[in-house]
């Protein structure tokens, strides 16, 4: 088999036997196919696409290039959850919990934040003393004992992945659908889980900005899920305002205590729930989504998911009086209004440049050895849909440079302020099976 003639029968559009995706990704990985070739394949899919089965052949051939995480082990169904990434999306921290209160095992590997979305890891971060590296033995017994464990992505899962994605990056086919969705599943299939729940953002702080784009990906990595025999469900939920009223590290974790405590910031709380729901209809634990949406709701309001959120963070070696004392979570030198500059509606955010405003402060990175400043962030005071008055704060910078210039400007870039008011923007889009 010559990788010459796998580039050009993609190249001319026809579709790719598993035993020609398999020698191209076990070849490109070891090194034996050159960068030139393997560039020139992933541009012929770029152009050309690939079939379902296609896809799901790579995806399953990037799994099996590395190591996958065994988790036998592990009592019951195990349901893990994937966001594709947003500004302020803390989900994960109230989802864990909640699923785990329910007693359904989530076990979750997770990574840093680049850019202006933030790592869920990094959040945790700002818990005092919480660990995020543990041994496998460890890590399952703490799924077993508590139903939560949250840790660092081994550095050998889908190593071709990696290979592939850093090739991509610098050959212009990052933005290809099938490339998209193989990086993400093979990932998410190689940690183990049994089922998988996908939040695909979409909007201006999300990777797919149109709600088509964002519907098409979710397709994608719900087919690799289903033709290699995990159950996935896709929500797509709105990323054109960054989600809750928090953005940062620090304060984020604080967010979404609080929504475990009972607080109802509306759309963190509903999408929440929603991604939940469909978790524990995966395990099958309830017989529909508005039982176990409801179940879920009432452990919130009885406190049972706030006590798994505790129980977590103590079996992870973090300090649980910062839990029960947020005012203990990292805090920033200086609060700065940011005001508005009109009377008016905010009819609209762009949540991106909020999430590069709280990078430009410390909070997330700009390249991948950057420091991250778990104190320092943003509190929208204002979304879209909400009335302002001239030289009323927008948002508050939580920042340890008293002017903070740049993420000043940055942040009245984002918003918009018309006369005419307008409607907030549907949470959830649509449910992709």
């Amino acid at each position: 088999m010559r990788m010459y003639d796998i580039i050009v029968k993609k190249r001319d559009g026809k579709e790719l036997t598993k035993a020609e995706i398999e020698f191209f990704v076990e070849g490109y990985t070891k090194g034996d196919i050159p960068d030139y070739q393997a560039s020139a394949l992933t541009m012929a899919i770029y152009f050309q696409g690939m079939t379902p089965e296609e896809t799901a052949i790579l995806t399953q051939a990037m799994v099996d290039s590395g190591e996958t995480i065994d988790l036998s082990g592990i009592h019951g169904h195990i349901v893990d959850k994937h966001s594709t990434g947003g500004v302020g999306d803390k989900v994960t921290f109230i989802v864990g919990p909640l699923v785990a209160s329910v007693g359904i095992p989530v076990a979750k590997m997770s990574g840093r934040g680049l850019g202006h979305t933030g790592g869920t890891l990094d959040k945790l971060e700002a818990i005092r003393d919480l660990r995020i590296e543990m041994s496998k033995k460890e890590f399952i017994e703490n799924v077993n004992t508590h139903k939560l464990a949250v840790a660092g992505q081994t550095g050998n899962l889908a190593p071709a992945d990696k290979k592939l994605y850093a090739l991509r990056d610098v050959t212009g086919t990052v933005d290809s659908l099938p490339l998209i969705a193989g990086s993400i599943m093979s990932k998410k299939l190689a940690s183990g889980a049994d089922s998988i729940v996908l939040d695909v953002k979409t909007g201006s702080g999300a990777f797919m900005k149109t709600l088509e784009d964002s519907e098409n990906l979710a397709r994608e990595m719900v087919n690799i899920g289903q033709n290699l025999g995990r159950n996935t469900v896709a929500v797509i939920s709105d990323m054109n305002q960054p989600l809750g009223f928090e953005v940062g590290n620090a304060n984020e974790i604080k967010e979404a205590a609080e929504i475990l405590q009972g607080k109802n910031v509306e759309d963190l709380r509903t999408l929440s729930l929603e991604i939940a729901s469909h978790m524990a209809l995966l395990a099958e634990v309830f017989d529909s989504y508005e039982e176990a949406y409801e179940a879920l709701e009432a452990n919130i309001e009885n406190g049972k998911a706030f006590e798994y959120f505790r129980n977590f963070v103590q079996a992870q070696g973090g300090d649980v009086s910062v839990i029960d004392d947020l005012t203990k979570l990292p805090q920033a030198q200086y609060d700065i209004e940011v005001k508005a500059e009109k009377d008016g509606f905010v009819s609209a955010i762009d949540a991106e440049s909020i999430g590069i405003a709280a990078m430009y402060l410390g909070a997330g990175r700009a390249t991948k050895d950057d420091e991250i400043n778990h104190g320092v962030g943003i509190t929208l005071n204002k979304k879209i849909g909400d009335e302002v008055k001239a030289g009323e704060a927008l948002v508050v910078l939580h920042s340890d440079d008293a002017e903070a210039l740049d993420s000043v400007q940055k942040v009245l870039d984002a918003y918009t302020i018309s006369t005419e008011k307008v409607e907030k923007p549907t949470l959830i889009h649509n449910i992709i099976k």
